[in-house]
């Protein structure tokens, strides 16, 4: 017979036996204090006299008595069918609004006080990003309403009715190893990725991955070149170690290694999108995919690949993986899921040289230990079973639509102000700010964010002075209605006279 347990709500109270003071007005202070000091918010139901009785270990009597206290004063009301729960208005709040003597407000810190930060604290930058919102046009954001939520929510609830108890109990610290497997077996047959399910690492999203090989790599002081214009979350996780972040231009082939070895030829690490450099959406020509290669090897340095949106590509032959030709074992590879099926799923991965695998858990063990397993069985199967494949075509297709609906709607919305050309890849597109408008893509960015809107200025992706200026606005997950909408407002935005 299943043993009944009490579901009334917790309540941190404790009775000492040894006080001179009587039990239930040690349980009264405890209450009322809590009332008091906002720690039990009004309407909040206490727990049944009977089970916090039994929970601190006094006689139901006691806690009776404090009940009543409580009640009379006017800390409390009972409700039938609904137990005993904090009064709305406290007895302090009617002295106050009748003039009366009411206790003294606790003391506080002055609000002027400085707040002492470390250094790594004050180098990072301010965030602009709102997770919750879910404005036009939000770079990387994905088309969540077409995504087989049916199909998700089976193979969830599959494995985790009857989950096995090692894996409930903590799993491998690389991750779920069906998963890393499966995304092996994909990589090597979409990417061009030489490895296997043992140099692949599960993180909790692209931008943990991000900071971990930071902090495996860099010290303070060290050179990182970095693609200019470039994706900041990585500027700022390679500033958080006190690196020096050296700006590589970037020209028609990518990033300018010639450049970089002028700028930093002691680098120690060099961050690259080369399948679609984030944000102009350049690919890396062969020659400078090689050349790039060639520099790793004779200097000793590592290559990052950032392959953010690699699924979607909608011309032209598909591309392989910088990785798949680094013969010396320099580039790490890193991969998200995000992206293709939903942001809340915070699952990326790393491809790692076999000798790293060990250092880099090392490392991510500090931060969180590994990352959750509630989503990665279901999303293992999610791949083996094909659904994964099916769904990036789905939105492959989707997106390579969107984006012709999106220039067609900038042209008859945004005509003379805004200038837009296809992009064979991708889910944004850097959009040009015409002379007539008359404004710089910074002004017109706090313009459309004033107005609600996410239109980030791609002067603001530059670090060592902006060669260029537009807009790069997403437009994978806005419907049709979204985009006329959104455009228009930003239009009308951009056409308003400055005060």
């Amino acid at each position: 017979m299943r043993e009944r347990t009490s579901k009334a709500p917790l309540l941190a109270v404790a009775v000492d036996k040894a006080s001179a003071e009587a039990a239930y007005k040690q349980v009264y202070d405890q209450i009322r204090a809590a009332i008091l000091e906002g720690r039990l918010a009004p309407d909040t139901r206490l727990p049944a006299t009977r089970a916090l009785a039994t929970e601190i270990g006094v006689s139901r009597n006691t806690v009776l008595t404090a009940y009543e206290m409580l009640l009379a004063e006017g800390y409390t009301e009972g409700r039938v069918g609904s137990g005993t729960r904090v009064s709305g208005v406290l007895p302090e709040a009617l002295l106050a609004a009748r003039g009366d003597a009411a206790p003294p407000a606790p003391e506080t810190p002055p609000s002027g006080a400085p707040h002492r930060l470390s250094q790594l604290a004050a180098r990072l930058p301010v965030s602009q990003r709102t997770r919750s919102d879910h404005r036009a046009f939000r770079p990387g954001v994905p088309e969540v309403e077409r995504f087989p939520w049916d199909v998700w929510g089976r193979l969830i609830g599959r494995f985790w009715r009857h989950p096995p108890r090692d894996l409930v109990c903590g799993g491998e610290l690389a991750g779920y190893r069906p998963l890393r497997n499966a995304i092996a077996a994909y990589l090597g047959a979409m990417r061009g990725v030489r490895c296997d399910g043992g140099r692949v690492v599960i993180t909790s999203g692209a931008q943990e991955a991000l900071d971990i090989v930071a902090r495996l790599f860099l010290d303070p002081g060290d050179a990182v070149w970095m693609e200019d214009p470039g994706y900041a979350g990585l500027r700022a996780a390679f500033s958080a170690t006190g690196a020096r972040v050296v700006p590589v231009p970037v020209d028609a082939e990518g990033i300018d290694v010639a450049a970089g070895r002028e700028l930093a030829p002691d680098a120690v690490l060099a961050a690259v999108t080369p399948s679609h450099q984030y944000p102009l959406g350049v690919t890396m020509s062969l020659g400078r995919r090689l050349e790039l290669l060639e520099w790793a090897r004779r200097s000793g340095a590592w290559i990052l690949e950032d392959d953010y949106d690699s699924e979607y590509r909608y011309a032209g032959k598909p591309l392989s993986a910088l990785q798949g030709l680094d013969d010396h074992d320099r580039v790490i590879y890193v991969g998200t899921f995000s992206k293709v099926m939903f942001p809340a799923l915070r699952l990326g991965y790393l491809v790692l040289p076999e000798s790293l695998v060990e250092p880099f858990i090392r490392v991510r063990t500090v931060l969180d230990d590994m990352p959750t397993l509630t989503a990665q069985p279901a999303l293992a199967r999610f791949i083996e079973e094909g659904h994964f494949a099916a769904h990036v075509r789905r939105m492959r297709a989707l997106y390579a639509e969107r984006q012709t609906r999106f220039i067609d709607a900038v042209d008859r919305h945004a005509a003379g102000l805004l200038e837009a050309a296809p992009d064979e890849a991708g889910m944004h597109l850097v959009v040009g700010i015409t002379e007539e408008a008359g404004l710089g893509d910074a002004e017109v960015a706090a313009r459309g964010r004033a107005a609600g809107l996410s239109a980030p200025a791609l002067s603001a992706y530059y670090a060592g002075g902006a060669d260029r200026q537009g807009l790069v606005l997403g437009y994978a997950g806005l419907s049709a209605k979204e985009m006329d909408g959104g455009l228009q407002k930003l239009a009308k935005t951009i056409q308003a006279k400055a005060e």
